[in-house]
């Protein structure tokens, strides 16, 4: 109901608003749209981006501790390649401690190799050139003891019975190479740093290739941590460097160090890339020389802080966009409607009959334009009026003015026929002419005719001018030259009579007998030109020039409808270029020059 309502309010009867919301519609969805795929786009590219970095991270660890499992191994390596050391390492694995020093000694007063006698001291160096090497142990099988090699050159001797030790059980086990340091051998030594991992590898006898015993090196993984510090600030998540066993070597959360990590299954399951049972991305790599996998995992949380933080900017510019989207085409949909409504406003104006509204608009764009011709369309509205709406009234004034006296016509016929059958009777037959004359005369003004043309106007100007002649007999002669072709040319009523009217009352020389008048009827081009020449009085320059202010002053009011009312009438119902022309000399006579259209007659119609 509310939706309806303003559906009929605001939206039904308004053009401009039904289009700036299909507009804003299809501007929200799109940059919605647009702003959904950005958005997905940019986070698998955040995603990528930090598992490339942790990818990196793992790389970097994972080479870091095969260099570490090749130096413990490049230690044994060292002592096969000096056959004489490595004999007297297997001696002293294979013998009591008290034994090979003995035998050491004697094969030195033999003058036999001082190497019998550096063994111990071979690994006491190999301790101190690696700093990451927190201790070295050797483990003979045999005689079930343990050498343990610190930093600074310390050695503790340890005697691990298996009756009374779980030492010889531990080292019984096959070796996995990189595992935790088992937590009998800590005791043993005591060495509880929990940041230490174990690699761990055989010793066999170069003669017999027999295991005669184990070298467990203890690293500290401050290596692994000066490796990771150079990504610290973009490394999320945690970084673990995993036995085979689910031992957890490395922790950079600290928080499962030296425990069996819980999720060892999923990630044994794994190939390189996957994903945890909590949505978490899991990265791993495999170390097939020590046996051991380092892993990467990156909390679902902390990578959707991420995107979160990429959605915030997108939904912030988004917002802006939609905004500007729909607040720039408001703006100039409304500027548009403004002046839309403004054009309505005043075209109701002059419905209501207000011609004097203009609209404001100066601009060139499509509406700019459809106000200037709304503009002048009103000024040709205007001047329509004036040329037909007062063409119209004086006409009527004419008309009014001529026949003043009308008030029953039938019964002024009658009365005029019975004049003149009175005069005939009597023997006054000029008089009946005279009669029959003015009465034919007085009917053509009186009758309405729809179509009025040029041979009306001519009959009516000759039924006067023969009335006139009668009167006047041989004083008075007049000449009509016309084409009968022009005949049909519709003009205005009483556009030439009032005009012989003023020659016979202000031209005609009653004492002399050549009066002449002639009327002349021609086409110039578009125009139907009408001449009244007389040989009568003339007019005094003076006069003429009060007639020629007369004819052009529009407000001035006077009793005579004659010259002025037809140049009045003329100019404003066919336009400035028509009218009458006056040309005259004292005692000389006048020329007269009417100028009407050939094709005026659409109009006269309505006057």
């Amino acid at each position: 109901m509310v939706l309806r309502k303003i559906y009929r309010n605001y939206l039904q009867n308004n053009l401009f608003m039904r289009l700036l919301l299909l507009f804003s519609m299809i501007t929200v969805l799109t940059i919605i749209s647009f702003s959904y795929f950005m958005y997905y786009s940019m986070s698998q590219a955040a995603i990528n981006r930090e598992l490339d970095i942790q990818k990196k991270a793992l790389t970097n660890v994972n080479n870091y501790l095969g260099g570490k499992y090749d130096s413990a191994q490049s230690i044994l390596f060292g002592l096969y390649r000096d056959s004489s050391l490595a004999s007297g390492v297997s001696f002293m694995l294979q013998h009591p401690f008290q034994e090979y020093v003995q035998h050491g000694l004697e094969q030195y007063n033999l003058g036999g190799n001082s190497m019998w006698s550096d063994g111990l001291q071979y690994f006491k160096n190999q301790v101190e050139d690696n700093k990451d090497i927190r201790n070295l142990l050797l483990y003979s099988e045999d005689q079930q003891t343990l050498y343990a090699l610190g930093q600074n050159g310390q050695m503790k001797f340890v005697t691990a019975n298996r009756a009374r030790s779980y030492i010889p059980d531990v080292m019984a086990l096959e070796s996995k190479s990189v595992e935790l340091p088992n937590i009998w051998v800590r005791e043993a030594i005591g060495q509880w740093d929990p940041n230490l991992y174990a690699i761990r590898t055989p010793i066999t006898d170069k003669l017999t290739l027999k295991t005669i015993g184990q070298q467990v090196v203890y690293f500290s993984t401050d290596g692994i941590w000066k490796i990771l510090q150079n990504d610290k600030d973009e490394l999320k998540g945690m970084i673990l460097v995993l036995a085979p066993d689910g031992g957890v070597l490395f922790d950079s959360s600290n928080q499962n160090v030296g425990k069996i990590y819980p999720h060892m299954d999923q990630i044994n399951a794994m190939y390189e890339n996957g994903g945890s049972s909590q949505g978490d991305y899991v990265t791993k790599l495999t170390q097939s020389k020590g046996n051991f996998s380092t892993v990467s995992i990156i909390p679902r949380k902390e990578l959707d802080a991420s995107s979160k933080k990429i959605g915030s900017t997108i939904f912030l510019i988004s917002a802006i966009c939609i905004f500007f989207a729909i607040l720039i085409p408001f703006l100039v949909v409304m500027s548009v409607a403004k002046r839309t409504n403004q054009i309505i406003r005043f075209t109701r104006k002059v419905k209501q009959g207000d011609l004097s509204v203009r609209i404001p608009d100066v601009r060139e764009d499509e509406i700019g334009q459809i106000s200037r011709s709304f503009n002048e369309m009103i000024e040709e509205l205007n001047l329509y009026i004036d040329r037909v709406y007062k063409a119209n009234i004086k006409q009527k004034q004419t008309e009014l003015t001529a026949l003043q006296a009308r008030v029953n016509p039938h019964f002024l016929y009658n009365t005029l026929e019975v004049i003149r059958m009175r005069a005939i009777s009597q023997g006054a037959h000029d008089v009946g002419e005279m009669i029959y004359s003015l009465s034919a005369l007085f009917r053509s003004f009186v009758q309405q005719k729809k179509i009025y043309t040029l041979k009306h106007e001519l009959e009516a100007c000759r039924l006067y001018l023969e009335l006139f002649q009668i009167r006047y007999k041989d004083k008075f002669t007049y000449t009509m030259d016309w084409d009968r072709r022009l005949g049909s040319v519709r003009v205005m009523k009483m556009s030439l009579q009032p005009i012989i009217e003023n020659y016979i009352v202000h031209g005609l020389r009653s004492e002399s007998s050549d009066n002449e008048l002639h009327i002349r009827v021609k086409q110039v081009e578009a125009f139907l030109h009408v001449q009244i020449e007389d040989n009568g009085n003339g007019i005094s320059p003076q006069r003429l020039n009060e007639l020629a202010l007369f004819l052009q002053d529009e407000e001035l009011e006077g009793e005579s409808f004659g010259l002025r009312s037809i140049n009045q009438r003329l100019k404003l119902l066919y336009g400035s270029e028509y009218g009458v022309k006056l040309h005259s000399e004292p005692g000389q006579g006048t020329t007269i020059d009417i100028w009407l259209p050939m094709d005026g007659g659409a109009e006269v119609d309505d006057v």
